[in-house]
């Protein structure tokens, strides 16, 4: 028999890949006027209550017990307040597409923190994808590289490698404990808002005295686009993807999502597209199709 294609994987597949890449462009512009943790408290916060309501709505919001919480508390902490947060903090001084190229990254920390605690099999294929993908990123930033090394961008580069590095780890604990995850919104409104709750200790610790009045309309809706797209959409498909494919394989979408960020640039800033970045996206592409490639089983009769 053949197996038919998995429509919501695909949707979900498509939704990080696409929504992610956008997020680069929207964090840019919320920190513009907004402190980079009420951006995040509100981002997470709002997210929190749409998914409440939602659950409120199907009847199944309920207490999930304090083991669960547990469970709940590690993502919540490595990938939205450490990973989510710092990334938004970097870009405060980082220009979003140098964000998105240090993001992309973290498909090969965790490919390897995937084989080390057992989720699959080391693979020459694998490492070859991974490696050919992240290339492909590098070719469209290969003149810009120097930025690295911008006094200006060095307290943001170092954000934005402790983010990646909290976000492997938060993708790699998600996916051992993913038996656990029974209702995917139910435990991304516990995520959302024991986030939101800690983030806003932390604007408040780092920015006392906000002053709201000088909060531009573009940087408040770009944190409500945020909330919407980027955190309850986003979030959803991909604890959704970890429980059908391998924690690299939904990483590798991270090189999707730089795509689109330089599209953006292009499309809002004028920014030119290259030969190089056709050929850095063909890169791309192949990585991703190496990594997911698998050869078709015959099936006996």
């Amino acid at each position: 028999m053949k197996k038919s294609l998995d429509y919501k994987l695909i949707f979900a597949l498509a939704a990080v890949g696409i929504v992610w890449g956008t997020t680069f462009l929207g964090i840019r512009v919320a920190v513009e006027t907004i402190p980079p943790w009420f951006v995040t408290s509100i981002r997470q916060g709002l997210a929190g209550l749409i998914v409440m309501i939602i659950l409120l709505f199907k009847k199944e919001l309920k207490w999930i017990g304090w083991k669960n919480l547990k469970h709940q508390l590690v993502p919540s902490v490595l990938m939205i307040v450490i990973a989510n947060g710092f990334t938004t903090i970097a870009e405060q001084s980082l220009p979003s597409g140098l964000a998105s190229v240090i993001s992309a990254m973290s498909p090969i920390l965790i490919f390897i923190g995937s084989i080390l605690f057992g989720l699959q099999k080391a693979s020459l294929k694998g490492f070859v994808g991974v490696i050919i993908g992240f290339s492909g990123v590098i070719f469209i930033f290969k003149d810009g590289l120097h930025s690295f090394l911008d006094a200006d961008y060095k307290i943001g580069v170092l954000f934005m490698i402790l983010a990646i590095l909290a976000w492997a780890a938060g993708t790699i604990y998600t996916k051992t404990h993913a038996y656990k995850s029974n209702n995917i919104a139910l435990n991304l409104f516990y995520q959302f808002t024991m986030a939101s709750c800690i983030q806003l200790v932390l604007a408040f610790i780092f920015s006392p005295n906000p002053d709201v009045s000088s909060w531009s309309s573009g940087s408040i809706f770009a944190s409500l686009y945020l909330s919407v797209f980027g955190s309850v959409i986003a979030f959803f498909c991909y604890n959704y993807a970890l429980k059908c494919v391998t924690a690299v394989q939904v990483s590798i979408l991270s090189y999707v999502n730089t795509i689109i960020a330089v599209f953006l640039g292009w499309l809002l800033l004028n920014e030119k597209i290259t030969v190089d970045f056709i050929i850095a996206t063909v890169l791309i592409i192949l990585g991703v199709f190496i990594i997911n490639y698998k050869k078709k089983e015959k099936n006996l009769a």
